[in-house]
């Protein structure tokens, strides 16, 4: 097979090319593979209880496509049922190769081309494609990070990790511990914890994490919902009307993101008090069985949810309608912040002496990164070095030409820089075409100082940090991690002078 566009991955990033691709440049024929047997990438993965975007719907979702519930922080099922809706609606569902593993890709300067190895259930193929656009994201889906603990062997109980949930789990009644403090703890706490689930749920953390509650339906688009508003719809240039309410709220969300990492990087203490202030008031609410006294409730935040760094040296975690903090007031959930010593067979030794008992023990402990898919890439028969290389604009490679990768924002939702970067490689291949250009390559500056590819101090980016390219200390080197500033680097003109063309 050979196509001009081949995309890797069936997930946000490459549902998202694929169908901009087939909307905006008709004539380019393209395939997408996905080594797995469904598409949906992240979404059809992760299948534990109360999976859930830890970004707003209305930045998630395709700029192109709107996300049409009020709901800020959609269910998992929700996401993968939109993503495959829109892959059917574009007819990308009929370019995907499932069960197609890359395991290399060689590019050839005399053919001007790609060969791509792939691994199938009928044996090894090769596929050649002019363009290769890497959208497999960047971790491991086989597996999930899991540290070593002393003693695992010994312990009786069922030990699991969110990456691999397995089906028929029954937790009702038991005593569960997580270990691990992001998002996917955050999200399982209040999901296994309640009236007829788990008999208690514990987050055990080594180092606390800011975790923020917002609505979890958002006021605008609610709004948009109501009676006076449906009956405008009703009325002419009502299509003009939608597009002008989803990009109300669209903006109302970026503004929100971008605003509260703007301000947590430049007055941390102002967003420390006011994530401070939210949990003592989260913790002393009534409602329901009783909660913590306003003293109980400072003490409990102090210890559990004081990080020792400022909000966004790592990610915030988002949570909707204070749901872990009403699961920790009403009993049914606790956090212990200390360090494992072992494990013994009926639970978890702390090395501050206490003993967690435990049926199940869920191992939250985050990811492994394997970028752009792990994969090996040489150029005229000479392997890749990606430590070695530098990344353009955040999309492109240098030494490796006709290449692109998606891999979205860290602070903010990923679909938002995903959308930047289908525009931009479309408009490149619409550049190139128009003006003959077979090749497309960027060359690395050496006057252009190192930065880190990501800027975020999160364990599982700092394990892999060593095996990333770099990024630059100047435009179009840098990577700012901010959806305004690359608005205005990938909107501009694709022949910038850095970029080379033959």
């Amino acid at each position: 097979m050979h196509v001009d566009v081949l995309i890797i991955g069936a997930g946000v990033s490459g549902i998202g090319a694929a169908a901009q691709l087939r909307e905006r440049l008709p004539g380019k024929t393209l395939a997408i593979l996905e080594q797995r047997d469904a598409s949906g990438g992240t979404w059809d993965l992760f299948r534990y209880p109360g999976i859930r975007s830890d970004s707003d719907m209305f930045t998630f979702a395709f700029k192109w496509r709107p996300w049409e519930s009020a709901q800020a922080l959609a269910d998992g099922h929700q996401i993968r049922d939109y993503l495959r809706q829109t892959a059917k609606d574009y007819g990308v569902d009929k370019l995907i190769h499932y069960g197609h593993k890359v395991t290399g890709a060689a590019w050839s300067t005399e053919d001007k081309q790609w060969t791509v190895s792939v691994e199938t259930s009928d044996g090894p193929t090769e596929i050649t494609a002019r363009f290769l656009w890497n959208c497999s994201g960047y971790y491991d889906y086989a597996n999930g990070y899991q540290p070593e603990f002393a003693g695992l062997d010994d312990y009786e109980g069922t030990f699991v990790h969110p990456q691999h949930w397995p089906e028929d789990l029954d937790y009702a009644g038991k005593k569960v511990v997580i270990i691990g403090s992001g998002a996917t703890a955050v999200t399982l706490l209040p999901n296994l914890a309640g009236e007829g689930r788990a008999e208690k749920v514990t987050m055990l953390q080594r180092t606390p994490t800011y975790i923020l509650s917002r609505p979890g339906q958002d006021a605008i688009a609610s709004l948009l919902k109501t009676a006076p508003f449906k009956l405008l719809g009703k009325l002419p240039f009502k299509r003009v009307r939608e597009k002008v309410g989803h990009e109300a709220v669209r903006w109302e969300n970026i503004a929100l993101t971008v605003g509260t990492y703007q301000i947590a990087r430049r007055a941390p203490g102002v967003v420390k008090k006011v994530i401070r202030d939210q949990w003592i008031n989260g913790l002393t609410a009534r409602g329901g069985r009783p909660g913590m006294t306003k003293d109980e409730a400072i003490a409990y935040v102090d210890k559990h949810f004081n990080p020792p760094y400022n909000p966004w040296d790592q990610r915030i975690c988002f949570v909707p309608d204070g749901d872990m903090m009403k699961s920790i007031r009403e009993g049914y959930a606790a956090v212990v912040t200390d360090r494992i010593k072992t494990f013994v067979p009926k639970g978890i030794e702390l090395e501050s002496g206490e003993t967690l008992e435990a049926d199940i023990v869920i191992s939250a402990t985050g990811l492994n990164l394997r970028l752009f898919g792990g994969l090996d890439y040489t150029v005229d028969g000479e392997p890749v070095s990606l430590p070695e290389q530098m990344a353009y604009k955040g999309l492109m490679i240098t030494g490796i030409p006709n290449f692109a990768y998606t891999i979205g924002y860290t602070n903010a939702s990923w679909t938002l820089k995903a959308d930047l970067v289908t525009d931009y490689v479309i408009r490149l291949l619409d550049f190139m075409g128009e003006n003959g250009y077979d090749v497309a390559a960027v060359t690395r500056d050496p006057s252009v100082e190192e930065r880190p590819f990501m800027d975020l101090a999160s364990g599982y980016i700092q394990r892999s940090l060593e095996l990333m390219p770099k990024a630059g200390d100047r435009a179009p080197w840098t990577a700012k991690q901010n959806y305004l500033v690359d608005m205005k680097a990938l909107g501009a003109p694709v022949a910038d002078g850095a970029l080379k063309f033959s």
